[in-house]
């Protein structure tokens, strides 16, 4: 459908609407459609209708079209000619419509049809800004619509971009000012501007006005959508468009993207939180768990873990209550005198394997011992963390039978559990291995703290006796074992192995070995007649009463078990051992004490 600029009439085709042109607006008068007023030229017409007639006009055509561009070329370059057919909503306009009746040019091409060309500059940022001063200066502030949104812009000089109020002060604008950019004066030009005149079809300059046009002036392609214009001005602002509409869009685009780029980092950030605190917690718990298996929960010591596990007893039937409190009272005293109460020691074991091995064990070729040390197993007090204290009570139950460490240990006893935890705090306190301490935060005592190879060698050395740290770091065997380990401690305790007898009971005092997690005493080594090696271990873990088979005259292979350990049964990654040597002079002492502020020990290999 299209719609008459002048009358607002519809018509179904192009052969219509130049009908109805000719015969009713350029035969005839012009006369308002409204109230039939005549006798005044086209531009005084609009001006009229527009003013007297606005609601009616506006009614008729509200629904008319706006900015449609419709582009036709012919293959003939010289035929070529820019067809462009707009529609604009004239039901929008305010009291000073007549700043912006319509800018058109016409011309009748060849073949007789009848096309309405407007060329002119649309610039909707500038129309905005003009519709709202005049609505604000004619005090139209109910026409609001979307069709009043849309209304095309005042006339704008296509080659210095003047803008004018009406289309005749533009077309004198541009033949005073533009004179020299002009073909012809009576040309009618690409962006003419002068009020449209439709020629009849058979006057023959009507005929050629666009082949004229082809002849006389060039034709410009746009690069980008292959628009043909007349002007290069016109061009430069059409391609300006497709410029602005591009930048827009990449605008959009990057903006998108920006805010695409920050949700992604502010996601990144929220889980990168989420894992840290995940994290945290689990080394939280790790920790926790650590300090739980080393002793370092602050639970309590020795004193409260025994009390506990006694009441535990009482109440599950295994222990009277008189039991309960007769131990209890032992322990208070022996806390109080710092001495073990030997109710978890088993003595002469040493003696009862010499006799042993003198009879029986066909098997074995030679086994050597160590000097006399009693068993010392774990208690209701330090069970699960006190192997250490107990294995430092074995040796120290050897030291002191043996009177060349009279010396540095002349007038000791056994010490109980929390008096050994006393005396590696004074040794800390002297500043024996500042670095263990720290770990340990210092303190041992009222904790279930673990001790290791590093606290037995400071405690020694604190009492002089003298000793080192023999560190058997990775496996020097197949299938994981540690065959160097056995040769070493066989070295140990052999001076001499061809010519010996089969039992020796060496002056050596027992070796402290330690491994992850537990350790343990080793007095002696078999060499068995297939040359391979034996050690002979006391476990703290190992109950009074499974020790005590070993003293029994009968002693059979079989009890033996529980102390033979193979070089296939000991398979830690890594092993340490504590051997004593001797005494320390004071001067050894203080150098020994320097020497611990970055602990250091014999690798193997």
């Amino acid at each position: 459908m299209l719609s008459c600029d002048i009358c607002g009439e519809t018509v179904t085709s192009e052969p219509d609407m130049k009908a109805h042109l000719l015969i009713v607006h350029m035969e005839n008068e012009v006369i308002c459609p409204f109230c039939k007023l005549s006798g005044m030229n086209y531009d005084e017409m609009c001006f009229h209708i527009e003013t007297a007639h606005f609601e009616q006009n506006e009614l008729e055509r509200s629904f008319a079209r706006i900015n449609t561009i419709q582009y036709r070329t012919s293959d003939n370059r010289k035929d070529n000619t820019l067809q462009c057919r707009m529609e604009v909503n004239s039901s929008v306009h305010s009291a000073g419509a007549s700043n912006h009746p319509k800018i058109l040019a016409q011309s009748l091409p060849n073949d007789g049809t009848l096309k309405q060309k407007a060329f002119y500059s649309e610039n909707l940022t500038e129309a905005r800004k003009f519709l709202k001063s005049k609505e604000k200066e004619c005090d139209l502030s109910k026409i609001k619509g979307s069709i009043y949104k849309t209304m095309y812009s005042p006339p704008e000089c296509p080659f210095c971009g003047r803008i004018e109020d009406c289309s005749q002060d533009m077309e004198n604008h541009v033949k005073t000012k533009h004179a020299n950019l002009l073909d012809t004066p009576s040309e009618v030009h690409a962006c003419s501007l002068s009020t449209p005149t439709w020629p009849h079809k058979n006057e023959p300059w009507a005929q050629n006005t666009s082949l004229s046009r082809d002849h006389d002036q060039p034709l410009y392609d746009c690069p980008m959508c292959g628009l043909i214009c007349t002007n290069y001005h016109i061009l430069q602002e059409h391609v300006d468009l497709h410029l602005e509409e591009s930048s827009f869009g990449q605008g959009i685009d990057r903006v998108q993207c920006s805010r695409d780029l920050e949700l992604a980092h502010q996601l990144q950030q929220e889980e990168d939180r989420k894992r840290r605190s995940e994290e945290s917690q689990q080394e939280m718990g790790e920790f926790q768990k650590l300090q739980r298996q080393y002793g370092l929960d602050n639970s309590g010591g020795y004193k409260q873990q025994q009390l506990r596990n006694m009441e535990i007893e009482v109440n599950r039937g295994r222990m009277h209550p008189s039991e309960f409190h007769r131990r209890k009272a032992d322990m208070m005293e022996s806390l109080a005198i710092g001495i073990d109460d030997g109710k978890t020691k088993t003595s002469g074991i040493i003696e009862a394997l010499y006799r042993y091995y003198q009879n029986a064990a066909t098997e074995v070729r030679r086994v050597w011992l160590s000097t006399e040390v009693d068993h010392f197993h774990s208690s209701f007090g330090d069970k699960g963390w006190g192997c250490g204290y107990r294995n430092f009570q074995m040796l120290l139950s050897s030291l002191l039978r043996n009177d060349a460490y009279d010396d540095c240990l002349k007038g000791m006893s056994i010490p109980c559990i929390p008096k050994i935890q006393s005396m590696i705090e004074d040794a800390w306190k002297e500043g024996f291995d500042p670095q263990g301490a720290s770990q340990l935060n210092n303190r041992l005592q009222g904790t279930k703290a673990w001790i290791g190879a590093c606290e037995v060698y400071t405690l020694l050395t604190s009492l002089r006796v003298k000793c080192h740290i023999v560190d058997f770091h990775k496996s020097t065997g197949p299938l994981g074992t540690h065959p160097r380990l056995f040769e070493w401690i066989l070295n140990y305790y052999s001076s001499e192995r061809e010519g010996s007898p089969k039992v020796v009971c060496t002056s050596k005092p027992p070796i402290y070995l330690q491994h992850q997690g537990h350790s343990r005493t080793v007095v002696g080594i078999e060499e068995r007649k297939n040359r391979t090696l034996c050690l002979l271990i006391f476990d703290p873990g190992c109950p009074s009463r499974e020790m005590q088979k070993l003293l029994k005259q009968d002693m059979e292979a079989s009890n033996l078990k529980q102390l033979r350990k193979f070089v296939g049964n000991l398979k830690h990654k890594q092993y340490q051992i504590v051997a004593v040597e001797g005494v320390l002079s004071s001067e050894e002492k203080v150098a020994r004490r320097q020497a611990s502020q970055v602990f250091t020990a014999e690798k193997i290999p």
